[in-house]
């Protein structure tokens, strides 16, 4: 039943739909100040920052990854880094999540990747456990920094 495969610009409505789902689930819609026409430039414009796959549950939407490329000096090589992985509740526990995070993994082994890599929130223990069954683990003595750019 699960289905996966890569956005395209057409789905670009979904896309952002879901961005604001995610948003909710975290409390943060306050912070999500972007746009759809900002999420098509850089999904789908001349300079792709970010690419993204598709979760169908059967031929119901069911959630998205959103990731990019990273490199690690000390490694040599590139990683990829999720930026955004979101299920709908509804599909939580059909392995939808972890369809799409196999799916990574494996594009990222395929470019020889180094390392794939994501945050949590604290407060999100079920997503804690998930990612730990997944064979991922903190990154102690690291601390994520952030300057906010824009207003």
């Amino acid at each position: 039943m699960l289905r996966l495969r890569p956005a395209v610009q057409d789905d670009l409505a979904d896309i952002f739909a879901l961005i604001g789902e995610l948003a909710d689930y975290e409390h943060l819609r306050d912070q999500m100040v972007g746009s759809s026409e900002d999420l098509r430039r850089h999904l789908f414009g001349e300079h792709p920052y970010a690419r993204v796959i598709m979760g169908y549950w059967g031929e119901e939407l069911a959630g998205f990854a959103l990731y990019f490329f990273s490199y690690s000096t000390f490694l040599c090589r590139p990683g990829v880094y999720l930026e955004d992985l979101f299920v709908r509740p509804a599909f939580r526990g059909l392995g939808v999540g972890l369809g799409l995070l196999q799916e990574l993994e494996r594009q990222a082994r395929s470019r020889g990747c180094g390392r794939f890599e994501w945050s949590v929130l604290d407060w999100n223990q079920s997503a804690i456990d998930f990612y730990r069954r997944f064979g991922a683990h903190p990154n102690d003595g690291w601390t994520l920094y952030r300057k906010t750019l824009i207003p």
